[in-house]
C-alpha cells in the first residue's frame, strides 16, 4: 500500500470488534508516531493505551455524562447542530458506548514544552491513523473523550500527569465491516501567486 493509498483508504469506523490490538502491533504504531514532524525536534508526545473494557466503559460514560451536561465549548457548538437530538439520545443511551465497543483506546499527550505541542500531537495521531490503516486495521479520534480523560481522577488512573494535555485519543482495531467512504470538497485555494 502507497501512502497515498493509505491516505485515501482511512476513514473513521465506527463499528469494531471487541479484540484488543496486540502489543507488537501496538508499539509498530506508536513507532510510526514518533516518526511524525515535530516542532523544534522537542518531540512533546507521550502516550496511554487503555485495553481494560471495564475502564473503557467507564471513561464512556463519563464522557457520556460531561456531554449531556454540556460544559465545554466543542459540546456547546455540538449543541447547535443538526444532529444534537440524535447525538443526545446517544449519550443518555446506557448502551451506547463512545468507543464503539473497540478494544484499543491509544491517547496521544503532549508535556507542556513549548508552542506548538497540539500541532506536534496531532500529526502523531496521523501517523497512527495512517500506519493502522496501512495495517488493515481501523481508527477512529473519538473528540467526546476529551472532556473524560482531562478528568483529574481518570488522568491520575491513567499516570497522566497534571500538567499534560491529553489531545488525540484514538480508538484501534478490527473493524466489523468496512467504513463507507465520504465525499470531501476540492481544496479551497485562496491564493496561488506564481
Amino acid at each position: 500500500m502507497t501512502a497515498f493509498d493509505a491516505i485515501y483508504a482511512r476513514h473513521a469506523t465506527r463499528s469494531f470488534t471487541a479484540e484488543p490490538i496486540d502489543e507488537a502491533t501496538i508499539r509498530d504504531l506508536l513507532a510510526a508516531a514518533v516518526h511524525a514532524p515535530t516542532a523544534m525536534h522537542l518531540e512533546p508526545w507521550a502516550f496511554v493505551i487503555v485495553q481494560d473494557r471495564a475502564l473503557l466503559q467507564r471513561i464512556s460514560d463519563r464522557a457520556k455524562e460531561l456531554a449531556l451536561r454540556a460544559p465545554d465549548e466543542p459540546h456547546r457548538e455540538l449543541a447547535r447542530t443538526p444532529s444534537a437530538p440524535r447525538r443526545a439520545a446517544q449519550f443518555a443511551d446506557p448502551a451506547f458506548n463512545i468507543f464503539y465497543d473497540a478494544g484499543t483506546l491509544i491517547v496521544i499527550c503532549g508535556k507542556p514544552v513549548g508552542a506548538f505541542v497540539a500541532a506536534d500531537c496531532w500529526l502523531a495521531a496521523e501517523n497512527v491513523m495512517i500506519a493502522a490503516t496501512a495495517m488493515g486495521l481501523a481508527t477512529c479520534p473519538i473528540g467526546f473523550a476529551l472532556a473524560a480523560l482531562a478528568d483529574p481522577a481518570i488522568k491520575t488512573e491513567l499516570g497522566i500527569p497534571a500538567d499534560t494535555t491529553v489531545f488525540a485519543p484514538i480508538i484501534v482495531g478490527v473493524p466489523t465491516a468496512a467504513a463507507q467512504p465520504t465525499t470531501r470538497r476540492e481544496p479551497l485555494i485562496w491564493t496561488w501567486k506564481k
